[in-house]
C-alpha cells in the first residue's frame, strides 16, 4: 500500500470503488496477513503519548522568572558579606514561592493522553471474510468496520453502507444535532468536517441506525490525531502577569544598581572607607529589593483561586487569575457554552396558527400525538429521556404540557413502523387505538411530507389541501427556517387494519397535515446577560462554532453578540480559507461570528486577535477546542460537558459550564490585578522611603538606621499589610472600565507617580523627625542619648508611616473616605499585628537592647504617631488635586 494513502484527506470526494482502490481493500475487508503487514508498517491505531514533566522539573521551572533570579543573586551577595539572616529570609521566601507554584500546577499536562483514553475499546471488523471483534488499536487502513447505535467510531472511516445512520460529532464540529450520514460523493475538496456526510470520524458517537465504513485513517493520521499534533506543537503562552513581573524585575535591577553605585561613590567622596561603603551599598541594594513580592503575588493569586472556586471557576494555573482581568476578547464555542446543548421546541404551527411553545395547546391536538408516536425516545425509570436530541425534545415538549407520555404509549402501543431514512427524510409508526382502529403517525422534512398530504387541519376541521394552503404552510416553514429553527412537519391518517405492505409508497400517502415544529438549541439566558456585562466592561464576545451559518447568526443576535439589524459580521471556515494570514489580521475585527470552522481555524482566529495586541480568552468543551484553548492567553474549559482533552489544555475550568461564570472570573481577575498593583505600590513606595532616608542620611553624614532596623521594618510592616491588600474587595466600578491593554504594567494608571511621591513623603517625614529629635531634643542629655532617641523615633516613624500609608494604597486616586477605612477585616487585623510587632522592640526590656533602640516617653510617642499619621491627610490632599486635574483635563 502506498504510504501516502493515509494522508489523503479527500476520500469524501471519491466513489466507493476508488476508495477501495486507494486503500487496497475490498468489501470483504483485509486478510490477517495484510493487516499484520500494515500494522508493522504504520503501527497501532492509537495516539502518541503526551510529554509530562516531573515535579522536580516543574519546581526548577519556578526559578526562571527574572525577579526570582535577582532575589537569588541578592541572597548570595548578602551571605558573602556576612548578612546571613537577610540571605536566609530571601531564600526561604523564594523556595516557598516555588513550592506554592508547583502545588497549584501539580496536575500534569493530560490533553494528548486523554485523547488516547477516549479511543473505542473494541470494534466489529471484517477480517478473512468473517466478522470479528478486535481491539480498536489493531485496526489498519483498509479494514471494513461495522457500526451500530451505541458504538464509538474507532478510526476515520469512508462510509460504504448506511441505514438511517446518525452520528453525533459535537466533539469535533460543535454541532449539537447528530448528523444524518449518506453515501453521496462530495465535489468540494475543501468541505468542512461537518459537511462530510459520507465520513465517520474517530471518537464520534453513533446515535442511531447502522452502517459500514472502510478505514482511511488511523492513529495520528485521523482528524483527532491532527488535533493531538497541534496540541503537541503549541507552546505555552506567557501570561501578562509573568511579563509584568519580569519587566518589574528588570526595572528594579537597574534602579538598585544605580542607587548602589551612587551611594558607593558619594561615600568615598565623603572620606569613608571603601569596604564600609561597599557593605553599605549592598545593604541598601538588598533593602531596596521587595524580597517578599513574589510570595505575596503568589499568595494573592492563590486567595483569588479560592474565591473563584467557590463561584464555580476552577483555576489550574495561578497566573490565569490575573490574565482574566486583562482579557479583551472572549472567543466562545456556541454549543453547550452559549447555548443549552439541548434541542428545545420553540415554535408550533398547528390548526392554521403559528404560536410559541409556551402558548396553550389542546391536549388532543393531532400534532402532539405525532410527536409522541413517531418517536423512538426511551423514558427511563427515573424519568430521564434517552435517544436522539431532536426526538427527546418532542417528548419533553409533551411532558411540559403535563401529558403522561408513558401512559399514552402504553394505551396505544406501536405495532408497526417504517424507520427514518435519509433519502425520503421521513419516519412513520402505526399505533393500535382503543377503538380497534390504527393510527399512522408521520414526521419528517416539511417539503417531503407535504408531497404526501392531501388534507390539512384548519380551525379544528380537516380541509382539502389545495395549492393556496400549501403555499401558506411553505411560507411559514421558510419563516421559521430563517430564524435558524430546525423545522419538522407532522401528519397522520387512520386505517382499519395494519397495512400488509409496510412500504413508503403504501403507508405514507393520503396523509392529513397536522403541523410544523420549530426547534433550536436555545441560548442560555445567563449567557445573554454575561455578554451584555462583558460589553460594558469593554470585552468583545466572539462566537466560534461548527454549526451552520444561519443558526450561528441567529443565536448571536439573540445573545447580543451581533446587533439585531446588523448585516455582516459572520464568516464561514471555507470563506476564511480564502483569506491570507496578513489580510485576516487586518480584518479580524470585522467578524464576531465564525461558522463551520475546524480546529485549525480556531487557532488562527485566536492568533489573529493576539497579533492585533489583544488578550484572548477561549472557552470550549470539545476535542476540537483543545488547540485553541492552549494557544489562547487563557483557555477556559467546561467541567460538566467538557472532554478531558479540553480540560487538560485549559488554564481554568468552569464547574457549572456557565458562561456567566466567566464574567464573575473576569471581575475577580481585575480585582486580583488591582490588589497586586496595590501591594506593589505599597512595597515599592515603602522601600523607596527607606532608600531615600538612608541615601540622604549618608549624604548628610547621619547614622540614622542600622541594617537590623531595615530588616525588621521590612519583615513586620511589609508582609502582612501587603498580603491583606490582596483581600481588598473589588472597587465598585471595576466592571465599568475598559480592559487595561496588553502593554499595561503594574506602574500603569498613575501607580508609578504614586510610588515616587509617596516614597518621597515617607523619606521626608522620617528625616524630619530624626532632624527634630537631634537638633531640638525633647529631653536634655549627652549626645549619645540624644542620638539613640532620634534613631529610635526615626525607626518607629518609618515603620508606622508604612502602616498608616497602607490605608492610602486602598485606591490609587479615590479618597479613602470613598473606599472605606475598615471594610477589610483582615487588613485591619494585619495593621494592628504589625504595629504591635514594631512597638514591642521598643517597649519590652531586653529587646530594645538587641535592636539598639531606647524607650520613648509619652511626648515622643505622640510626636512619632502624629508624624506617621500625617501621611494620610497629605496623600488625601494630593489625590484630591489629581482628581480635580483629571476632571479638568
Amino acid at each position: 500500500m502506498d504510504k501516502n494513502n493515509q494522508k489523503n484527506k479527500t476520500f469524501f470526494t471519491l466513489e466507493k470503488e476508488a476508495v477501495f482502490d486507494q486503500a487496497q481493500s475490498s468489501e470483504k475487508g483485509l486478510t490477517s496477513a495484510q493487516a499484520e503487514k500494515r500494522m508493522a508498517e504504520y503501527g497501532p491505531n492509537q495516539l502518541n503519548e503526551g510529554k509530562t514533566k516531573s515535579l522536580l522539573v516543574k519546581f526548577f521551572e519556578q526559578f526562571k522568572d527574572f525577579m526570582i533570579i535577582v532575589l537569588l543573586a541578592a541572597a548570595v551577595i548578602s551571605g558573602i558579606f556576612g548578612d546571613i539572616t537577610d540571605s536566609i529570609i530571601i531564600l526561604v521566601v523564594v523556595v516557598l514561592n516555588a513550592v506554592l507554584g508547583v502545588f497549584q500546577e501539580a496536575k500534569a499536562e493530560e490533553a494528548i493522553n486523554a485523547l488516547k483514553e477516549m479511543s473505542s475499546p473494541e470494534a466489529r471488523v471484517k477480517r478473512d471474510g468473517t466478522i470479528v471483534s478486535l481491539k480498536s488499536d489493531q485496526l489498519v487502513v483498509g479494514d471494513v468496520v461495522l457500526l451500530e447505535a451505541g458504538n464509538i467510531v474507532p478510526a476515520d472511516l469512508r462510509l460504504i453502507e448506511v441505514a438511517s445512520l446518525q452520528i453525533e460529532e459535537s466533539g469535533l464540529t460543535g454541532e449539537s444535532v447528530p448528523v444524518n450520514k449518506e453515501l453521496t460523493v462530495l465535489e468540494d475538496e475543501k468541505a468542512g468536517i461537518g459537511d462530510r456526510t459520507n465520513m465517520a470520524y474517530m471518537n464520534s458517537n453513533v446515535t442511531y441506525g447502522r452502517g459500514e465504513g472502510v478505514v482511511v485513517g488511523t492513529g495520528m493520521n485521523t482528524e483527532v490525531g491532527g488535533i493531538a499534533k497541534i496540541l503537541a506543537s503549541t507552546d505555552e503562552t506567557v501570561t501578562p502577569l509573568q511579563n509584568n513581573l519580569n519587566r518589574l524585575g528588570k526595572y528594579l535591577t537597574v534602579a538598585i544598581l544605580v542607587i548602589a553605585i551612587i551611594i558607593f561613590i558619594v561615600g568615598l567622596l565623603n572620606g569613608r572607607g571603601w569596604l564600609d561603603m561597599l557593605l553599605t551599598s549592598i545593604s541598601l541594594a538588598v533593602a531596596a529589593i521587595p524580597e517578599g513580592l513574589p510570595a505575596i503575588v503568589t499568595i494573592i493569586l492563590a486567595l483569588g483561586t479560592q474565591k473563584m472556586a467557590k463561584r464555580k471557576a476552577l483555576v489550574r494555573r495561578l497566573p490565569a487569575v490575573e490574565t482574566l482581568g486583562s482579557t479583551d476578547i472572549i472567543c466562545s464555542d456556541k454549543t453547550g457554552t452559549l447555548t443549552m446543548n439541548q434541542m428545545t421546541v420553540e415554535k408550533i404551527y398547528a390548526n392554521g396558527q403559528l404560536q410559541d411553545s409556551t402558548d396553550s395547546l389542546e391536549i388532543d391536538s393531532p400534532i402532539l400525538y405525532s410527536m409522541m408516536y413517531a418517536n423512538d425516545t426511551q423514558i427511563s425509570g427515573d424519568g430521564t429521556l434517552i435517544g436522539d436530541p431532536t426526538e427527546t425534545a418532542l417528548i419533553q415538549f409533551a411532558l411540559d404540557k403535563e401529558i403522561n407520555v408513558s401512559e399514552v404509549l402504553a394505551k396505544e402501543p406501536r405495532v408497526a413502523e417504517i424507520p427514518f431514512d435519509s433519502e425520503r427524510k421521513l419516519m412513520s409508526t402505526v399505533q393500535k387505538q382503543a377503538d380497534g382502529k390504527f393510527l399512522v403517525s408521520v414526521k419528517g422534512a416539511p417539503d417531503e411530507l407535504l408531497k404526501r398530504c392531501t388534507r390539512y387541519i384548519q380551525n379544528d376541521k380537516v380541509e382539502r389541501l389545495d395549492e393556496a394552503s400549501k403555499k401558506i404552510i411553505l411560507e411559514t416553514n421558510h419563516e421559521l427556517a430563517i430564524q435558524a429553527l430546525r423545522v419538522l412537519a407532522t401528519a397522520y391518517k387512520q386505517v382499519e387494519s395494519i397495512p400488509t405492505d409496510m412500504s413508503s409508497e403504501n403507508v405514507e400517502q393520503e396523509l392529513v397535515f397536522s403541523g410544523l415544529i420549530g426547534m433550536i438549541d436555545p441560548e442560555r439566558e445567563e449567557a445573554k446577560g454575561a455578554v451584555s456585562v462583558a460589553r460594558r466592561a469593554g470585552i468583545r464576545s466572539i462566537m466560534i462554532t461548527g454549526d451552520h451559518r444561519d443558526t450561528a447568526e441567529a443565536i448571536a443576535k439573540r445573545l447580543g453578540i451581533l446587533e439585531a439589524t446588523q448585516v455582516g459580521g459572520v464568516i464561514t471556515g471555507a470563506e476564511l480559507d480564502q483569506i491570507s494570514d496578513e489580510e485576516f489580521s487586518t480584518r479580524v475585527k470585522d467578524y464576531s461570528v465564525y461558522a463551520r470552522v475546524s480546529p485549525q481555524h480556531k487557532v488562527r482566529i485566536v492568533k489573529a486577535w493576539q497579533k492585533a495586541g489583544k488578550i484572548v480568552a477561549m472557552t470550549g468543551d470539545g476535542v476540537n477546542d483543545a488547540p485553541a484553548l492552549k494557544t489562547a492567553d487563557i483557555g477556559i474549559g467546561m467541567g460538566i460537558t467538557g472532554t478531558e482533552v479540553s480540560k487538560g489544555a485549559s488554564d481554568m475550568v468552569l464547574a457549572d459550564d456557565n458562561f456567566s461564570t466567566i464574567v464573575v472570573a473576569v471581575e475577580e481577575g481585575r480585582k486580583v490585578f488591582s490588589n497586586i498593583q496595590k501591594s506593589i505600590q505599597f512595597l515599592l513606595s515603602a522601600n523607596l522611603g527607606e532608600v531615600l532616608t538612608l541615601f540622604i542620611a549618608t549624604l548628610l553624614g547621619w547614622s540614622i538606621l542600622a541594617p537590623v532596623h531595615i530588616l525588621w521594618i521590612n519583615l513586620v510592616t511589609d508582609t502582612f499589610p501587603a498580603i491583606a491588600l490582596g483581600l481588598e474587595p473589588a472597587e465598585a466600578d471595576s466592571m465599568e472600565q475598559k480592559p487595561r491593554g496588553k502593554e499595561a504594567t503594574f506602574f500603569s494608571n498613575g501607580v508609578l507617580g504614586s510610588i515616587i511621591y509617596q516614597g518621597v513623603i515617607e523619606g521626608g517625614i522620617t528625616l524630619f523627625v530624626y532632624w527634630w529629635a537631634t537638633y531640638y531634643p525633647i529631653h536634655a542629655g549627652n549626645a549619645e542619648l540624644i542620638h539613640n532617641d532620634a534613631l529610635t523615633m526615626a525607626f518607629i516613624t518609618l515603620g508606622m508611616l508604612q502602616l498608616f500609608h497602607a490605608f492610602n494604597v486602598k485606591s490609587v486616586k479615590k479618597s479613602l473616605f470613598t473606599v472605606g477605612f475598615f471594610k477589610n477585616k483582615m487588613f485591619n487585623l494585619s495593621i494592628l499585628v504589625s504595629g504591635a510587632l514594631l512597638a514591642v522592640v521598643v517597649l519590652i526590656p531586653g529587646l530594645n537592647d538587641a535592636f539598639r533602640v531606647s524607650h520613648l516617653d509619652t511626648i515622643q510617642w505622640v510626636i512619632v504617631l502624629s508624624a506617621s499619621f500625617s501621611i494620610i491627610p497629605i496623600v488625601e490632599l494630593i489625590k484630591l488635586g489629581i482628581r480635580t486635574f483629571d476632571k479638568r483635563g
